[in-house]
């Protein structure tokens, strides 16, 4: 073999390895340990299970490929298992009796990717599965799969024998052909040049296996409608890029991809089917007779200029609804718009440590609107200090450039919103609105609507039919041209003063909150902050807070309180889970023990997803103990009346509170009672998960 990735060691045949995923994971885990592949078998476990969880790896025909990439695998390898008692790994037509577990290193070579590629193209031949399942021994496994991935090359041509084989190939394919369930009916008289052409792209987060055996499916059932077909890879082997003339000839495209399609403004003006992987594995035949009708049908939906699909293929083949691509849009705004809401807060608290907060007064005496920074900022220099000295000039070059900063969140907002809906030609007309949203004094909630309005807009635009010469026009400039005056001109003249009343109210409301009312509101946000631990409920509180005090002419002492506690609730998870570990290693595995002792300084510096690892594994009991300790953080935050001015930094933007002892106080209030409920919670029924591990350890040891 070329490379060894299997061995005996690895291949367990005719087992009963346990009734669920968990458990035959961890035996196949165990048995790369012995045979010295990884260095943690507990850690390879624990990263394949958390690939499960995200999407199960259950295939047609009774095959599981469980498969992970970490650091604790030393070389590309297999483990082999071949059932006595099939387990359910969430294929579509039963549990599995083949189990393959597929660890690579975390920073695995190209030339380990293509082997365990080549196994998982494989897997889609059924007489290959046959093969393994009638295999005698562990060596006879071990040849096939060498035969797999490394496939011996053509032998030369002999022509006294090449008539015969031509002939027994010949009949080979026919009697295969007669065999296909439903084959697609072919035309005799068909040559290269009248058969439908259809390319594709396939890929997967991991791009390890579904990737390859997605492309070779739809290989397969184009050879069986006899469709002239061309796949494009995008996983961790190498890609080779479609040459354009393949693109150009082609008459439709699949996307079959879980992640998003690199070069696509390649197939601009292509009819497109798109579905994730799974589905290409699970229904090739059905894939390649949608994207042949659409090549045919002039109504079809098409690859845009620059990606947004019509959103009928989008909704039909993804399964995400109205609502679903609503929260994805608006999602993919606050991740764009949070590192400008981060960079301008901490400059400008730090603009505060230098300069003090007078330095955002406005003190101009020709009755300007600079702030006193900004002022301070602009008219001296290193080489000309102003009075306060070289402390107050450097605070408020801080304060300017922040402030500067924070003046782009709300139409990055915008944009990017639009961006999520309508690809690139959305970004400009969502940028007008953000920026017509804060003239007309409708702040955040006018960039959440005029971003979406953006990007409807524009999609619509694209989808007009134009002629084929305008079609390169589109993108560049009659889609952010129209796009523009269209969402700008809504919030000037219809939605402008309506969206300014409802934020003025909003404030209003929020400056009036004292006592019980505030208290609630900081239970509430402590809640969101620790459901989902940086997911898209954590993301919305984070936006409430950050939105607040990003807008200066609003901002206020309701608003600054918000953000201190959703800061607050949101360093308790890995603050509460890193002390758990702590007081109780005994209740936690050996990789959490681990991410404990990194959760202190994620905690510490305001990372809430370093909770995550915890949570993935015991969600039941992890997520409502983290639930508790941040409601009861947000709620004294908001009883002390602490303030704070940064968006983010946790313990290291202590300069930027009013009250950074109480801030404290709360902080450690609500860790300990996370710490206890999680520690009480556990030791009452401890995890299944848990115990397998520390089984898993046991045996490794």
């Amino acid at each position: 073999m070329t490379e060894q990735i299997i061995t005996a060691q690895t291949v367990s045949l005719d087992v009963d390895a346990g009734g669920d995923p968990a458990a035959v994971i961890t035996t196949l885990a165990d048995a790369l340990a012995a045979a010295g592949r990884t260095t943690d078998p507990a850690d390879l476990a624990r990263a394949a299970l958390d690939r499960e969880a995200k999407s199960a790896t259950g295939l047609p025909g009774g095959i599981a490929i469980p498969h992970a990439r970490t650091a604790s695998v030393t070389t590309a390898s297999l483990a082999m298992a071949r059932l006595s008692r099939k387990v359910d790994f969430g294929a579509p037509d039963g549990p599995a009796d083949l189990v393959f577990l597929i660890a690579a290193p975390e920073g695995g070579a190209s030339a380990h990717m293509k082997l365990l590629s080549s196994l998982a193209r494989s897997l889609v031949r059924p007489d290959f599965v046959a093969s393994l399942r009638a295999a005698e021994n562990e060596e006879r496994v071990i040849e096939l799969v060498d035969e797999a991935i490394n496939p011996a090359p053509p032998a030369p041509a002999d022509p006294a024998a090449a008539a015969p084989a031509a002939a027994a190939v010949s009949t080979a394919k026919s009697e295969n052909a007669s065999a296909q369930k439903d084959p697609a009916p072919t035309d005799p008289a068909q040559t290269a040049d009248t058969k439908p052409r259809i390319v594709a792209i396939t890929a997967c987060p991991t791009g390890i296996a579904h990737t390859y055996m997605a492309a070779d499916a739809l290989k397969y059932a184009a050879e069986r409608a006899g469709v002239e077909f061309a796949v494009e890879t995008q996983g961790s082997s190498a890609t080779t890029a479609f040459d354009p003339e393949v693109i150009a000839s082609a008459d439709a495209v699949i996307f079959a991809t879980d992640v998003g399609v690199k070069g696509r403004n390649r197939f601009s003006g292509k009819p497109v089917i798109a579905s994730g992987v799974k589905r290409a594995i699970n229904e090739p035949d059905a894939m390649i007779a949608e994207a042949v009708a659409a090549g045919r049908n002039p109504n079809a939906a098409r690859v845009t200029g620059d990606g947004a699909d019509a959103e009928s293929a989008d909704t039909a083949t993804s399964g995400v609804g109205l609502a679903g691509r609503t929260r994805q849009a608006l999602m993919t705004g606050v991740s764009y718009m949070i590192p400008f809401v981060a960079a301008g807060g901490l400059l400008i608290a730090l603009g505060f440590l230098l300069a003090g907060y007078e330095v955002a007064n406005t003190t101009l005496d020709d009755g300007g609107t600079l702030s006193d920074g900004a002022f301070i900022a602009l008219n001296n220099s290193l080489w000309d200090l102003p009075s306060g000295g070289l402390l107050q000039y450097l605070g408020a070059v801080s304060f300017a450039i922040g402030s500067g900063v924070m003046g782009l969140a709300v139409p990055v907002l915008a944009g990017y919103i639009s961006f999520a809906i309508a690809d690139r030609p959305g970004i400009a007309p969502g940028f007008v609105a953000g920026i017509v949203s804060l003239a007309v004094g409708a702040s955040f909630i006018g960039a959440l609507i005029g971003g979406l309005i953006a990007g409807v807009v524009c999609l619509w635009i694209a989808r007009t039919p134009v002629p084929q010469w305008a079609r390169g026009l589109m993108p560049v400039v009659v889609i952010p041209l129209f796009g523009s005056m269209i969402v700008g001109g809504l919030l000037y003249m219809v939605l402008g003063k309506p969206l300014a009343w409802l934020t003025e109210q909003m404030n209003s409301g929020l400056e009036s909150m004292s006592g019980g009312s505030a208290i609630a509101l900081g239970i509430v946000l402590g809640l969101m902050m620790c459901f989902d631990l940086g997911g898209p409920v954590n993301k919305t509180a984070y936006l409430f807070a950050t939105a607040g005090i990003a807008d200066a002419a609003t901002a206020g002492t309701a608003q600054y309180q918000i953000m201190a506690a959703v800061m607050c609730a949101g360093m308790v998870p890995p603050l509460a889970l890193a002390l758990a570990t702590v007081l109780r290693p005994g209740l936690f595995t050996e990789p959490e023990r681990e991410n404990g002792k990194a959760a202190w300084l994620l905690g510490a510096s305001f990372i809430s997803e370093g909770a995550i690892p915890f949570a993935a594994v015991d969600p039941f009991r992890v997520i409502p103990s983290m639930m508790a300790g941040g409601a009861l953080s947000g709620a004294l935050i908001m009883a002390f009346g602490v303030e704070l001015r940064a968006p983010h930094g946790g313990i290291f933007v202590f300069f930027a509170m009013n009250n950074w002892v109480l801030f404290l106080v709360a902080l450690v209030a609500g860790t300990v009672l996370s710490a206890v409920l999680v520690i009480a919670a556990k030791q009452v029924h401890r995890s299944r998960d848990a115990v397998a591990f520390d089984e898993l350890e046991a045996v490794a040891a």
